[in-house]
Protein backbone atom coordinates (compact mmCIF):
# COMPACT_ATOMS: atom_id res chain seq x y z
CA UNK A 1 0.00 0.00 0.00
CA UNK A 2 1.41 3.52 -1.01
CA UNK A 3 2.27 6.23 1.31
CA UNK A 4 0.06 9.70 1.29
CA UNK A 5 3.19 10.95 0.67
CA UNK A 6 3.54 8.79 -2.69
CA UNK A 7 0.70 9.03 -4.07
CA UNK A 8 0.78 12.86 -3.41
CA UNK A 9 4.21 12.85 -4.79
CA UNK A 10 2.64 10.61 -8.11
CA UNK A 11 -0.04 13.61 -9.07
CA UNK A 12 0.62 16.34 -11.07
CA UNK A 13 1.18 19.70 -8.70
CA UNK A 14 -1.20 21.32 -11.83
CA UNK A 15 -4.13 19.07 -11.93
CA UNK A 16 -4.64 19.22 -7.61
CA UNK A 17 -8.16 19.77 -7.05
CA UNK A 18 -9.63 20.75 -4.18
CA UNK A 19 -13.08 19.80 -3.51
CA UNK A 20 -15.86 20.44 -0.63
CA UNK A 21 -18.63 18.01 -2.05
CA UNK A 22 -17.61 14.42 -3.03
CA UNK A 23 -19.49 15.08 -6.61
CA UNK A 24 -17.32 17.93 -7.39
CA UNK A 25 -14.41 15.01 -6.78
CA UNK A 26 -16.14 12.40 -9.20
CA UNK A 27 -16.47 15.27 -11.29
CA UNK A 28 -13.14 16.45 -11.64
CA UNK A 29 -11.67 12.70 -11.45
CA UNK A 30 -14.06 12.34 -14.95
CA UNK A 31 -12.95 15.28 -16.41
CA UNK A 32 -9.51 13.81 -15.81
CA UNK A 33 -10.06 10.40 -16.65
CA UNK A 34 -11.81 11.69 -20.12
CA UNK A 35 -8.80 14.28 -20.54
CA UNK A 36 -11.27 16.88 -21.22
CA UNK A 37 -10.56 19.59 -18.61
CA UNK A 38 -11.85 22.69 -20.45
CA UNK A 39 -15.11 21.36 -19.66
CA UNK A 40 -14.75 19.77 -16.34
CA UNK A 41 -17.76 22.10 -14.93
CA UNK A 42 -20.47 20.30 -17.06
CA UNK A 43 -18.67 17.06 -15.34
CA UNK A 44 -19.08 18.25 -12.20
CA UNK A 45 -22.69 19.22 -12.63
CA UNK A 46 -23.52 15.67 -14.15
CA UNK A 47 -21.96 14.06 -11.17
CA UNK A 48 -24.50 16.19 -9.31
CA UNK A 49 -27.59 15.27 -11.62
CA UNK A 50 -27.28 12.34 -13.09
CA UNK A 51 -27.50 8.46 -11.73
CA UNK A 52 -23.63 7.72 -10.72
CA UNK A 53 -24.22 4.02 -12.23
CA UNK A 54 -24.63 5.35 -15.55
CA UNK A 55 -22.02 7.83 -15.42
CA UNK A 56 -19.74 4.77 -14.43
CA UNK A 57 -21.35 2.80 -17.41
CA UNK A 58 -20.64 5.67 -19.69
CA UNK A 59 -16.93 5.92 -18.22
CA UNK A 60 -16.12 2.25 -18.64
CA UNK A 61 -17.44 1.79 -22.17
CA UNK A 62 -14.98 4.44 -23.01
CA UNK A 63 -11.96 3.01 -21.11
CA UNK A 64 -12.46 -0.25 -23.45
CA UNK A 65 -13.13 1.74 -26.75
CA UNK A 66 -9.82 3.59 -26.80
CA UNK A 67 -11.41 6.03 -28.27
CA UNK A 68 -9.74 9.32 -30.28
CA UNK A 69 -12.26 11.76 -28.46
CA UNK A 70 -13.30 9.62 -25.51
CA UNK A 71 -15.50 12.92 -24.12
CA UNK A 72 -17.64 13.06 -27.12
CA UNK A 73 -18.23 9.20 -27.03
CA UNK A 74 -18.64 9.54 -22.88
CA UNK A 75 -21.80 12.01 -24.01
CA UNK A 76 -23.47 9.75 -26.68
CA UNK A 77 -23.25 6.50 -24.65
CA UNK A 78 -24.48 8.29 -20.88
CA UNK A 79 -27.66 9.98 -23.73
CA UNK A 80 -27.86 6.53 -24.68
CA UNK A 81 -27.80 4.86 -21.41
CA UNK A 82 -30.64 7.42 -20.28
CA UNK A 83 -32.94 6.63 -23.46
CA UNK A 84 -32.37 2.83 -22.38
CA UNK A 85 -33.53 3.65 -18.52
CA UNK A 86 -36.51 5.95 -19.72
CA UNK A 87 -37.99 2.86 -22.07
CA UNK A 88 -37.46 0.02 -19.85
CA UNK A 89 -40.54 -0.67 -17.84
CA UNK A 90 -40.65 -0.46 -14.28
CA UNK A 91 -41.87 -3.40 -12.53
Amino acid sequence: MESLKQILSNRPANKISYSKHEFQDFGYRLAEQLNDFEHKSLYIKLARDSERNLLLDALDFVKGAHAKKPARLFMWKLRDLREQSKSKPKS
